[in-house]
């Protein structure tokens, strides 16, 4: 597979053609993007097991979602046959590709552990941890997954719609974001800006104004990050592939 190497403005054209899918048919990727996070919070509270059956689901959660927005950018009806699109081929190979997702995970706690000093875990029992602390080992925690991360982005749908081996689809998606790197930075940036910095100072401003109106606006801010930004942040995996992989632009 050749990975084009986009320039930087490409990270925030993805989040534009994210929201132009959304718009195309808001019900039903919101309804795909609910219905992803529901099975993975149901799959990760399974006691002992569900942690290690996410990773090995994640593929094909991503491949469905992926399905229903190639059928919404192609103006068809989505059924199952649509959203089912790859799975059945290649539900060995995605099984796979979850095992070494697993793999990946299990990696990311051995390093955050051993730079935490041995606690895998955020927070011990009965030991609170300060705002500046947690926002610390979230950081670093998020340092340590991007690698794993960016070999997963692309993964999926490399295995499920090109036929890419499990391991080879995983090496041509980290490549691929490699390449990109400026891309997904500026991607992030927005990303953050959207769904942090822009809420953040709508808050701040009208905490200011009125406590009545900064709950009010708190309740608005919420529903528009569940029911719009979740959905546009989880279509821009389908728009970032297409864009990098096929030369389908997005919006350039």
């Amino acid at each position: 597979m050749q990975a084009r190497r986009l320039p930087a403005r490409h990270g925030f054209l993805w989040l534009i053609a994210s929201f132009r899918l959304f718009r195309s048919n808001p019900p039903l990727i919101t309804a795909l993007t609910m219905a992803y996070l529901f099975v993975v919070f149901a799959v990760n509270i399974i006691p002992k097991v569900g942690p290690f059956l996410l990773p090995l689901a994640l593929p094909t959660l991503i491949v469905v979602l992926a399905n229903g927005c190639r059928a919404v950018q192609r103006g068809g009806g989505v059924g199952s046959i649509a959203l089912t699109y790859g799975l059945r081929q290649h539900r060995l190979q995605l099984l796979r590709l979850g095992g070494l997702h697993l793999l990946g995970s299990i990696a990311i706690l051995i390093v955050y552990s051993t730079i935490a000093g041995g606690q895998l875990f955020l927070l011990e029992p009965g030991q609170a941890m300060s705002e500046e602390e947690m926002i610390i080992s979230m950081a670093q925690l998020m340092l340590i997954a991007m690698p794993v991360v960016a070999a997963f982005w692309f993964a999926p749908l490399l295995t499920a719609w090109d036929e890419v081996s499990p391991t080879k689809s995983v090496f041509f998606s980290f490549v691929a974001s490699w390449r990109n790197w400026r891309a997904f930075a500026l991607y992030g940036l927005a990303a953050g800006v959207f769904a942090v910095g822009i809420p953040g100072l709508l808050l701040i401003a009208a905490n200011a104004i009125s406590e009545p109106l900064a709950h009010g606006l708190s309740i608005a801010v919420r529903m528009l990050l569940i029911f719009v930004m979740a959905p546009v942040m989880m279509a821009s995996i389908f728009v970032s592939y297409q864009d990098v992989f096929h030369g389908e632009a997005a919006g350039d």
